[in-house]
C-alpha cells in the first residue's frame, strides 16, 4: 500500500520545526555538493533559519558574488540597481547639505550675501550675535579663571612669606635669649658619610657672668 500525501504546512511546534529545518537543510546542502562534483555545476545558496541564523553553501570553485554577477549579465535582474540608486541619492542629499553648510560659512564670514532678503539678513545678524555672545562669556570665563588661579597663587606665596617671617623672627628671639652677640653655632663634621651636623653654642655657664651662687650654712 503506497504512502499518503503529506500536507505541507507550517510546523507549529518550535523544536520540532528546528528539527526539520536542520535535516532538510543538511539533505539540500548535501544535494548541492553532489552536484558540484558529478556535474560540474557552480552553485550558490544563502538562506536565513526562522531565527534569523545565516546557512550558505557555494562551490568550492566559485563565489556566491561571482555567480550573482553572471547572474546579472544574463539578463535576468538587475541585483545591484536599487543599491546603486539609493547610494546615488544619499550621495546626492550630503553634497546639498554640503554646499549649503559651506555658503553659511560663507555668509558668517561677510561673503556671498547679495542674494539674501532682509529678514535672511536680520536672521544672519542675529545668529552672529548669539554666536559673538557666546564667545565672550566663554572668554570672559577663562579670564575669570585664570584670575581667580592667579589670586590663589598670590595668597600661597604671602601666606609662605608670612611663616617664613614668623620662622625668622623665632630665630632672633631665641638668640637673644642665649646671649645676644655671642650666640653662634658650632659646625662639625663626623666620619660618617658626608653629614653635617649644627648645634648652638653654649655660653660657659661656669663663666664670671654665669657664676653659681656661693652656698653657705648658718
Amino acid at each position: 500500500m503506497g504512502r499518503g500525501k503529506i500536507e505541507i504546512k507550517r510546523i507549529e511546534n518550535d523544536t520540532n520545526r528546528q528539527v526539520t529545518f536542520s535535516k532538510r537543510k543538511n539533505g539540500l546542502f548535501k544535494k548541492a555538493d553532489e552536484l558540484t562534483v558529478l556535474c560540474d555545476a557552480q552553485i550558490s545558496i544563502i538562506m536565513f533559519s526562522s531565527t534569523d541564523k545565516l546557512h550558505e553553501y557555494c562551490s568550492p570553485s566559485t563565489t556566491h558574488k561571482h555567480i550573482y554577477d553572471r547572474y546579472q549579465k544574463s539578463g535576468k535582474e538587475d541585483l545591484w540597481r536599487s543599491h546603486y540608486e539609493k547610494m546615488k541619492n544619499q550621495l546626492h542629499m550630503h553634497m546639498e547639505e554640503n554646499e549649503r553648510l559651506r555658503k553659511e560659512i560663507r555668509q558668517y564670514m561677510g561673503e556671498d550675501l547679495s542674494g539674501l532678503s532682509f529678514n535672511e539678513l536680520r536672521g544672519l545678524e542675529q545668529n552672529m550675535e548669539r554666536a559673538s555672545n557666546i564667545v565672550r562669556n566663554k572668554k570672559n570665563h577663562v579670564i575669570t579663571t585664570r584670575a581667580e588661579t592667579s589670586r590663589k597663587k598670590v595668597r600661597a606665596l604671602q601666606k609662605a612669606h608670612k611663616d617664613l617671617a614668623y620662622a625668622v623672627g623665632l630665630l632672633k628671639a631665641e638668640r637673644e635669649n642665649y646671649g645676644g652677640p655671642d650666640y653662634r653655632y658650632v659646625v662639625g663634621s663626623t666620619n660618617i658619610g658626608s653629614h653635617i651636623f649644627a648645634c648652638p653654642y653654649q655660653p660657659n655657664l661656669h663663666d664670671a657672668s654665669y657664676g653659681i651662687p656661693d652656698l653657705r650654712f648658718g
